[in-house]
């Protein structure tokens, strides 16, 4: 259902889940596209103290790792004034129920030693709560690079979403979604070095301009020993792809890229994370885009069409 007057930005999780979703009262189609009936339970959308121990983890959480310094500063504020937004979770049986979203308020209220925490239930199934949580959090600012990047492959594959789809659903950029994304095909060493914090996202988003795993894991790990900065590191790939060296016996030498087309070059390989030649002569020429699997090649359709 599409609404006329202009929706609020969905960044801001203050006024909880519901405007993340405007107009939609928590629910999204089921991937088949079928939207269940689900029968209201009485005070859904209110919110009730709900005993802790009743309250199960999430098992759809995006997030891996919880901020152990910012999770005692919440409990700390959570014993001197209570929890200021509620949870939401939803019914399980046997008088059990399982969170969608909140779960470091959850978490801070059991290290205040709080017995009942405020919560709003929702009646949804495990599709909805796994989408609604995932949007949840990619909404937030806390989660790392890779911990996002499974949040929206999650949401491709869960949902058959396009990145556009995802765009609109978390209210970020379609290239940001297509970037991080690209995070996946980074070798696994070095999505650990990515969601550890020794490499950047901008680090990670340079390395993958090189053709081969083992080119980007050598690359991260000189990278990462040399402490080199994100610029240090586009310097050092660009090096890398396009060595200035010729090699002995060449006897012809090729002509030297004109400043304008070697920026533009540069541009195209950072942006879509591929090694990009371009021949121009008087302004006429082309542009060779490679790349080494077909998942590379789907990533760069869809970022050219958007589809």
């Amino acid at each position: 259902m599409t609404a006329s007057v202009e929706m609020p930005k969905r960044r801001a999780l203050g006024k909880g889940l519901e405007s993340l979703l405007p107009g939609r009262s928590g629910f999204t189609p089921s991937p088949a596209g079928q939207s269940p009936v689900v029968a209201t339970p009485p005070n859904e959308g209110r919110p009730r103290e709900i005993p802790i121990e009743q309250i199960e983890r999430n098992p759809f959480q995006t997030r891996a790792t919880v901020d152990e310094s910012a999770l005692k500063e919440l409990a700390a504020s959570i014993a001197a004034t209570g929890v200021v937004q509620p949870v939401l979770v939803r019914p399980l049986a046997e008088d059990r129920f399982q969170l969608i979203a909140g779960e470091r308020r959850w978490l801070a209220s059991k290290l205040a030693g709080k017995t009942t925490v405020p919560a709003i239930l929702r009646q949804v199934s495990d599709e909805q709560a796994m989408e609604m949580t995932i949007v949840e959090n990619l909404q937030r600012t806390d989660l790392n690079p890779m911990e996002q990047a499974r949040a929206y492959d999650r949401l491709g594959q869960n949902f058959k979403m396009t990145q556009e789809q995802m765009a609109q659903r978390t209210g970020k950029d379609r290239a940001s979604v297509a970037n991080f994304l690209r995070l996946l095909r980074l070798p696994l060493e070095v999505q650990q070095k990515v969601e550890s914090g020794s490499l950047s996202f901008g680090h990670a988003r340079t390395l993958l301009a090189l053709e081969s795993p083992e080119a980007i894991l050598k690359a991260a790990q000189k990278v990462n020993a040399l402490s080199m900065s994100v610029r240090q590191t586009e310097s050092y790939v660009q090096g890398l792809l396009n060595p200035e060296k010729k090699p002995k016996g060449e006897q012809k030498e090729k002509e030297p890229l004109d400043p304008n087309v070697r920026e533009a070059r540069d541009l195209l390989q950072r942006a879509l994370g591929l090694k990009v030649s371009i021949e121009d002569k008087n302004g006429r020429g082309r542009v060779i885009i490679e790349y080494g699997r077909l998942e590379d090649f789907d990533a760069l359709l869809e970022t050219i069409t958007g589809k």
